[in-house]
């Protein structure tokens, strides 16, 4: 169990070295359309227009499929959910599952679930993937106007989160030393996770309370002037490229809306 949340991008991408706001918010206003509309077709030419941009964000194919697999666990769980517990079953019958019928319909809506689901999770693993996490915590402060005391606090949480995959293996450790093993019994395996995960649940807590504490103690909610070792601006490119995003989801909408596609969510 272990993180890597360092940049994995070439930093002299185009796109890479744009501004960690602009990024981030670029992410947040082409995603932004996608929760609005219940189609496939909006999510899907979205995913296109995310999945043509990769390169320039200096981004590998290969690496992006590393950091985003876990998303395909989610797509199985909408898939299922849907089959299972859909209220709309129209269309053509394809399968019986016992009291579930699979149609086109539950497919048609799971498959736009799945594809919104992609859509809107790429640009996050794109924006991460290619910002320091110290610049983008500089760069919410100084450009975005973000509490000092916000950042540097989720920074610092941000930072720590590899330390979790570390004790998560010290606890192991530490309980198979102990004698403490599920073996192949199922029932023994769910209690000992629940047992460890609480475990690092209050290492995380105390952690975080002795953290809260000593930011305290280095003032940062003394509410004075703060001093940035790392300026960050915000240029025109980087306006450009939040212009771009708005552009090109107004684009995906209209294109949908266009072919008589376009099923708004209320």
């Amino acid at each position: 169990m272990t993180l890597a949340l360092q940049p994995i991008a070439d930093p002299s991408a185009p796109l890479a070295r744009r501004n960690p706001v602009a990024k981030l918010a670029a992410a947040l206003l082409f995603s932004l359309p996608l929760i609005a509309t219940l189609d496939p077709l909006t999510p899907a030419i979205a995913l296109l227009i995310e999945l043509a941009v990769v390169p320039l964000f200096g981004v590998r194919y290969s690496t992006l499929a590393r950091r985003a697999w876990p998303l395909l666990i989610g797509a199985f769980g909408l898939l299922v959910t849907m089959v299972l517990f859909a209220a709309d079953r129209g269309g053509t019958l394809l399968l019986e599952l016992g009291p579930f019928d699979v149609t086109t319909g539950v497919l048609t809506a799971a498959l736009g679930l799945i594809l919104r689901l992609f859509a809107v999770a790429v640009p996050g693993v794109l924006v991460f993937a290619t910002t320091d996490p110290t610049d983008l915590a500089d760069a919410l402060v100084q450009n975005a106007k973000a509490p000092a005391r916000f950042a540097i606090g989720a920074l610092a949480a941000f930072r720590l989160l590899p330390l979790l995959g570390a004790e998560w293996q010290m606890l192991t450790l530490a309980r198979r030393a102990r004698g403490i093993d599920a073996g192949r019994n199922p029932f023994a395996a769910v209690r000992l996770f629940v047992s460890t995960a609480f475990a690092l649940l209050v290492g995380a807590l105390r952690r975080g309370g002795r953290l809260a504490v000593a930011m305290d103690a280095r003032g940062f909610d003394s509410g004075a002037p703060r001093t940035y070792a790392r300026k960050q601006v915000f240029r025109q490119a980087d306006a450009m490229l939040v212009i771009g995003a708005v552009l090109l989801s107004a684009l995906t909408l209209a294109t949908t809306i266009a072919l008589g596609l376009f099923r708004p969510i209320i």
